[in-house]
């Protein structure tokens, strides 16, 4: 298992420009931060490379630090870019395409359970 770039246990500070990375024909994963309960995770795509439809069991935030992407959401592609931001609820079908190269950063939480987010609405369970 990859030692993540920064310590959960200090306050840390780093620029994702730098530490991001690219290889000539691939795609580059670089793990930032690792908790229980969440992952930070630092891409770098040659164009042309992608990753092909899967899910996750966790929530997943995904921004776009550079480049262009076209980002398939169930089915249904969505070019983005630089600043564009996308969430996805445990379970969605997703893949991504290089259109250039591009970097993203992917942040992937553990979903509170059923009796935890009823609780945490003001509701019981």
């Amino acid at each position: 298992m990859e030692k993540p770039v920064i310590d959960a246990e200090k306050g840390s500070v780093l620029s994702l420009e730098k530490e991001t990375r690219f290889a000539a024909n691939g795609i580059v994963s670089r793990t930032l931060l690792r908790t229980e309960t969440m992952r930070v995770v630092l891409f770098g795509f040659a164009e042309g490379q992608e990753l092909t439809e899967h899910t996750s069991t966790q929530q997943a935030i995904v921004q776009i630090l550079s480049g262009e992407c076209e980002f398939s959401l169930d089915g249904k592609p969505h070019v983005l870019r630089a600043g564009d931001l996308v969430y996805m609820p445990p379970n969605l079908r997703h893949a991504v395409r290089a259109l250039t190269q591009f970097s993203m950063l992917l942040t992937l939480s553990k979903p509170a359970p059923a009796a935890d987010a009823a609780h945490a609405a003001g509701q019981t369970a």
